[in-house]
């Protein structure tokens, strides 16, 4: 088994017809459908049913299209490590990120981004989403940590979900819900201060507690908006209100605030990486699956 039979064999199973794989390969169809055959008699099994006009993976042949590409993208990550070692990566990424969405997901990603491509300098911008969203677009940025952008600013995005996080309550220890409860219902909450982000950049934020507020009949009690999570977490901490965070914050804030969860669960704050559409660079693709990995 070679390598350009795995190539042969991923291009066919994505595009379902063997004479636009051969295409895309610029190789001549007999040859592609003579390598196909050869993979499959070297396994001794078929990995594609084949009609007259296309052809579609077999139970085997969808297992092993997952294998066959996990073992490309290893070959290419090699390739480029050994190119960095001989003539050194150099460059710089640029990388926007939001502090309490990726406290848990941006320490990894570094760490493994850096020991692949030791070369390469992270330069990080710590960018409300609004900003972050700019960034991308006008290229001042690689890739943007943060989550999904709205359904009207997709267009020329391109988006990869790495994490989901429980919306919380952030109160201070001392604060009566800190004290009798393990939870918190979004109706009690309802009956709070907020501490809310900037609606101006972070309007993403203020949508997703209207929708939950909504379905209760409530509306969020807005009490003050901050441009940043530190401000934000000193202000809970004085007493001033409570915040709805992500779960992840936990580690960011320490014994200074209580993260309790709410009831019953809204949806998941998700949490990906953002690049241009058509932006294929090594290095961005690479830092996206430092990000993504889960630890070991």
């Amino acid at each position: 088994m070679e390598l350009r039979h795995l190539r042969y064999f991923v291009a066919v199973a994505e595009s379902e017809n063997v004479t636009r794989a051969a295409a895309k390969l610029r190789v001549a169809q007999p040859a592609v459908s003579r390598q196909i055959r050869d993979l499959e008699d070297e396994l001794g099994l078929a990995l594609l049913e084949r009609t007259a006009k296309s052809v579609r993976l077999t139970d085997a042949g969808r297992f092993f299209l997952t294998e066959a590409r996990a073992v490309l993208e290893r070959v290419e990550v090699a390739v480029a490590q050994v190119r960095a070692v001989a003539g050194g990566v150099r460059g710089e990424l640029h990388v926007g990120y939001a502090p309490s969405l990726t406290v848990q997901i941006l320490p990894r990603a570094l760490r493994r981004f850096q020991a692949e491509f030791p070369g390469v300098r992270v330069s990080l911008h710590d960018l409300s989403t609004e900003e972050m969203l700019a960034g991308i677009r006008d290229g001042k940025l690689d890739v943007a940590l943060r989550v999904p952008p709205p359904k009207d600013q997709e267009h020329g995005l391109h988006f990869i979900e790495l994490a989901r996080f429980p919306l919380c309550a952030a109160v201070p220890p001392g604060h009566a819900l800190a004290a009798r409860h393990r939870s918190v219902t979004i109706a009690r909450a309802a009956d709070e201060p907020l501490i809310a982000y900037s609606r101006a950049d972070y309007p993403e934020y203020h949508t997703s507690l209207e929708t939950m507020f909504a379905r209760i009949g409530r509306t969020p009690r807005i009490a003050e908006e901050h441009d940043s999570v530190t401000s934000l977490i000193a202000a809970v901490e004085a007493g001033r209100g409570i915040a709805l965070v992500p779960g992840s914050m936990t580690c960011l804030v320490g014994p200074r605030l209580k993260i309790l969860p709410l009831t019953p669960a809204p949806p998941p704050i998700i949490v990906g990486a953002i690049t241009r559409q058509g932006d294929d660079s090594l290095t961005s693709r690479r830092f996206i699956a430092a990000a993504g990995e889960a630890e070991s």
